[in-house]
């Protein structure tokens, strides 16, 4: 199994694709003002934004998005005017994380995890 897209909603589709084009994704389908879809810049894996009249109610929807670079990644988001509600942090399961929301308050987590995002050291064999 290969997982093919998600698809995150948005009170207002323009306004999201202009930050996910910011972050580095590539838009690859384009029907605004309804829907759009991106593919990452590395790896296989693609999102899309699709029109909503309300956002669900409660912890809403976290992405995750992984660079090997990420300390110099936010540094360059930040400065394209990109806010932080954590600057990158080693957290206690091995990872590297900075923490942000999109136009849409969905939860956009930047990582560095190398080896540890398939086999931490606690990974069942």
């Amino acid at each position: 199994m290969d997982l093919n897209q998600i698809t995150i909603p948005s009170l207002n589709v323009e306004k999201a694709t202009e930050f996910y084009k910011i972050l580095g994704a590539h838009l690859i389908v384009n029907a605004l003002p309804r829907y759009v879809r991106f593919k990452c810049p590395d790896g296989n894996a693609t999102f899309s934004i699709h029109l909503v009249d309300e956002l669900p109610i409660g912890a809403g929807i976290s992405i995750y998005f992984e660079s090997n670079y990420l300390d110099d990644w936010v540094l360059e988001l930040k400065k394209n005017g990109i806010v932080f509600n954590q600057l990158p942090e080693d957290k206690p399961w091995l990872w590297r994380e900075a923490h942000l929301q999109d136009p849409d308050g969905n939860s956009i987590i930047l990582y560095s995890a190398g080896k540890n995002r398939e086999h931490p050291p606690w990974r069942i064999n």
